[in-house]
């Protein structure tokens, strides 16, 4: 199988994991998807993630969330940046996700970043998702 965007691999398996009220949902590992998990339990999307090591590059575990009513927290996760068109943006430009409802999740220079923790070190970059 040839997986040319592992990170849109990610947020479908998180969609469909949500969707299908699993509890925790595994996929292959790498530097990027770690430093998105962090932001999402950072912001409250996930309850937890775990690295898993096998003989290869790994497992990334995360452990999806959901509120009283069993819904998910993540109502929405879509890819934004894509390898065939990336999309980069200045800091002031920014975008805000459900009017401040949801995330924008940057790739900057000073490293995997929610929307707001970018505009406050004054960071732009390559927005690679947003999530509601």
């Amino acid at each position: 199988m040839c997986m040319t965007d592992p990170l849109a691999d990610m947020l479908t398996r998180i969609r469909n994991g949500n969707m299908a009220k699993f509890t925790k949902v595994d996929m292959p590992s790498s530097k990027i998807k770690v430093n998105v998990a962090k932001v999402l339990k950072n912001e409250g999307y996930i309850k937890n993630f775990k690295l898993i090591k096998d003989r290869k590059q790994g497992i990334l575990r995360i452990f999806m969330k959901y509120d009283a009513d069993n819904s998910g927290v993540i109502t929405g996760i879509q890819r934004i940046s894509k390898p065939s068109r990336r999309t980069y943006v200045a800091v002031e430009k920014i975008p805000s996700v459900k009017n401040g409802l949801g995330i924008s999740i940057l790739s900057t220079s000073k490293g995997v970043l929610a929307d707001k923790q970018a505009k406050k070190v004054k960071a732009g970059g390559e927005v690679l998702c947003a999530v509601w």
